[in-house]
């Protein structure tokens, strides 16, 4: 895995039809729900005729994190959910997630900092598991 400013990512030697069902799944067994699928593919293609590998995004969401999160900073759901995306390209299927530190660094609110290292650990074994 390998962490950006604002990512953490991993290439995957796998199909991009399976790896997104891996990464619903991991993110599941983190008490993650996935709450939209946008396809990015498709909607290019319809809105431009644009032609791109397969791209999703999901956002995912635990209500449990989310809770507490708003119950420390009620405009938080501007940073929620956590989108993922996994996509197509090069010969291999690539995953990021956002970076749950560097978004809830945004707040500027000391207190949401044990949420997001718990958010970050959750969303990065999730990563590690796609």
């Amino acid at each position: 895995m390998h962490a950006t400013g604002y990512a953490l990512t991993r290439d995957v030697d796998a199909p991009f039809s399976e790896v997104v069902e891996r990464i619903r799944a991991a993110l599941a067994d983190e008490g993650f729900g996935v709450l939209t699928l946008i396809d990015v593919q498709s909607t290019l293609k319809e809105k431009l005729d644009a032609e791109l590998e397969p791209y999703v995004i999901l956002g995912a969401c635990n209500p449990h994190l989310a809770r507490r999160g708003l119950e420390l900073e009620p405009d938080l759901g501007v940073l929620l959910p956590c989108n993922v995306v996994v996509r197509a390209g090069n010969g291999t299927t690539h995953v990021a997630a956002m970076e749950p530190m560097a978004a809830l660094a945004l707040a500027d609110n000391a207190d949401l900092e044990p949420l997001a290292r718990e958010a970050r650990e959750r969303v990065a074994r999730a990563v590690a598991q796609a």
